[in-house]
């Protein structure tokens, strides 16, 4: 019961949270964009099957690599990137509970 609530709790609120502190000048872009992180999901697609309930994402999917969570650590350096890099880390911080819970 805790586990899914956790797990779209951080996919949503915690972007929310990152955009209203760290972003209030543009909180709104700044939410739109690291929500829209969320389609590193689109990697789930390549599995089979698409979903497992049982199956934890990190260095599972493409995507969801130890070397792609690498490049999104690097991605919040620069300033341009830094939305994007915390909004997949964020997505991969919400996988990564899901992954404790199994």
């Amino acid at each position: 019961m805790l586990q899914p609530v956790l797990h779209y709790g951080i996919h949503l609120l915690l972007p929310l949270l990152v955009a209203l502190i760290f972003f209030k000048p543009k909180w709104k872009y700044a939410y739109f964009i690291m929500i829209l992180m969320m389609l590193i999901d689109l990697d789930h697609l390549l599995a089979t099957p698409i979903f497992d309930v049982n199956r934890c994402s990190i260095n599972f999917h493409p995507l969801h690599s130890y070397i792609a969570i690498a490049i999104y650590l690097l991605l919040i350096i620069p300033k341009k990137t830094r939305l994007l890099g915390l909004g997949l880390i964020i997505h991969i911080l919400s996988d990564t509970f899901d992954c404790l819970f199994m």
